[in-house]
C-alpha cells in the first residue's frame, strides 16, 4: 500500500507527520513509564493509577496514529499533510471526510483501550 499521498480513511499524513506522532508517543510512554516507577517505589494508592491513564493515553494515540499513517485530529477536521509540517490541505468531498471520520473514531477507541490497558496493569501493581 502506498503511504506517500492521501488516501480517505487509510493515510493522511506524511512522513514529517507520522514522526512527530512518534515523538509525542515516546514522550507519553517515558512518562507513563517513569510514573509507574515512582508509584511503585513510594507504594503509591492503588487509586493513584488513574494518573496514569493521561500519558498512557499520549503514548497510544501517538503511536496509533503513527502505525496507522493517519492522524485523528486531521480526519475529524477533514484536513490532510504531506508537505512539511503545517502545511494542511482540505479533503475534497463528503465521502473522503466521512471515510477520515470513522477512521479517526477508530484510532481513539484503539487508544482508550490501550490506554486503560495500560492504567489497569500499573492498577494491578499497586494493589498488590
Amino acid at each position: 500500500m502506498d503511504y506517500t499521498q492521501y488516501q480517505p480513511g487509510v493515510c493522511n499524513i506524511g512522513g514529517a507527520e507520522v514522526k512527530r506522532r512518534r515523538r509525542f508517543a515516546q514522550l507519553g510512554a517515558l512518562s507513563f513509564i517513569l510514573f509507574a516507577i515512582y508509584a511503585v517505589t513510594k507504594n503509591l494508592a492503588p487509586a493513584s493509577a488513574a494518573i496514569s491513564f493521561f500519558p498512557a493515553m499520549i503514548a497510544s494515540v501517538g503511536y496509533v496514529q503513527s502505525r496507522k499513517k493517519f492522524c485523528l485530529a486531521f480526519g475529524l477536521t477533514g484536513t490532510f499533510n504531506f508537505a512539511e509540517l503545517g502545511k494542511i490541505s482540505r479533503v475534497a468531498t463528503r465521502e473522503d471526510i466521512a471515510r477520515d471520520r470513522a477512521q479517526a473514531l477508530k484510532i481513539i477507541f484503539q487508544s482508550v483501550v490501550l490506554a486503560a490497558f495500560a492504567t489497569a496493569v500499573l492498577l494491578a501493581l499497586l494493589s498488590r
